[in-house]
């Protein structure tokens, strides 16, 4: 399948998307990027003006992978909004065609419980671990692949199972989950219907889910795109690009320690609802990216 792109009233960049740190079973062989997305395999590289697309088992249409791509945001629009300083400025010249993806939000779920106080490498080894020891093979191009098992498969799992994933103290934490989705008690496709600060508020109530892990899955995969994920990099940030617009006090407190209070996350990501607008997701994922590639 080919996808034709206009990339100077529609920039897109596949590099930049599948390589910025919100996605953890994407890689590349080539000139090609494979990742698993539900029970599909996708096969995809960029051209100069089209996208290239192969799809394993089941042909999927273009407007699934337009979708899971979010080839439908108005990046210039967007941009118009959350370009309000030199900071974002550079993080846009610099990796302009970043999209947010839209993930499968179950497993962005896991994946994200998961994340909780490791490196992307290691998430990506537990997620991988996860997937090839409960999921269903794919074999396509000599390669295995596997889907990311359902709530159910997971919820049988059994802590100790899942430990031997390497998930250590979260396996504990990804079972529960798992059971919840898996009886109906947690409807994730219910919370996009959600405003932003409810959906959060039930995600909160998961086991291994607190503001961090909340807000990436509302950004990834549920469409909230005011959510504003704070981690290392966004708490730096915060103390060292736009700690003029915080109290001095506040700026000083969370400088000198690790990690944050619920009332000091809530101030910097309201700061950055009313700082960037409704598009203050991709403000984050721009700057993200941008500060962690300047420290490679």
């Amino acid at each position: 399948m080919e996808i034709k792109l206009n990339n100077s009233t529609v920039p897109f960049s596949l590099e930049h998307t599948l390589d910025c740190g919100q996605l953890f079973r994407w890689t590349k062989h080539g000139d090609w990027w494979y990742g698993v997305v539900a029970d599909t395999v996708i096969k995809i590289k960029q051209n100069t003006e089209s996208l290239s697309v192969e799809f394993f088992p089941e042909p999927k249409n273009q407007e699934f992978i337009e979708n899971y791509l979010r080839l439908d945001d108005n990046l210039p629009e967007i941009f118009s909004q959350i370009n309000t300083d030199q900071h974002i400025n550079q993080a846009i010249n610099k990796f302009c065609g970043l999209r947010l993806i839209r993930q499968q939000p179950w497993e962005c779920l896991i994946s994200y419980i998961c994340a909780t106080y490791k490196s992307i490498p290691a998430i990506k080894t537990m997620i991988s671990n996860i997937s090839n020891c409960f999921g269903n093979k794919l074999r396509f191009d000599d390669k295995d692949f596997y889907t990311f098992p359902n709530p159910d498969k997971l919820a049988k799992a059994g802590s100790e199972a899942l430990r031997r994933c390497g998930l250590g103290f979260r396996a504990e934490r990804v079972l529960e989950t798992a059971k919840l989705v898996d009886s109906g008690e947690l409807s994730l496709e219910h919370l996009k219907q959600l405003p932003y600060q409810d959906a959060k508020k039930e995600l909160l109530a998961l086991p291994g889910v607190g503001h961090k892990v909340a807000d990436c899955v509302l950004l990834f995969s549920l469409d909230k795109l005011e959510a504003f994920p704070i981690d290392v990099w966004m708490k730096r940030a915060a103390t060292n690009l736009y700690a003029n617009h915080f109290d001095s006090v506040f700026i000083h407190r969370i400088s000198a320690k690790g990690s944050l209070t619920p009332k000091e996350y809530s101030a910097i990501g309201s700061f950055a609802r009313e700082y960037f607008g409704n598009y203050a997701g991709y403000a984050q994922e721009y700057l993200f990216h941008y500060l962690r590639t300047q420290q490679r």
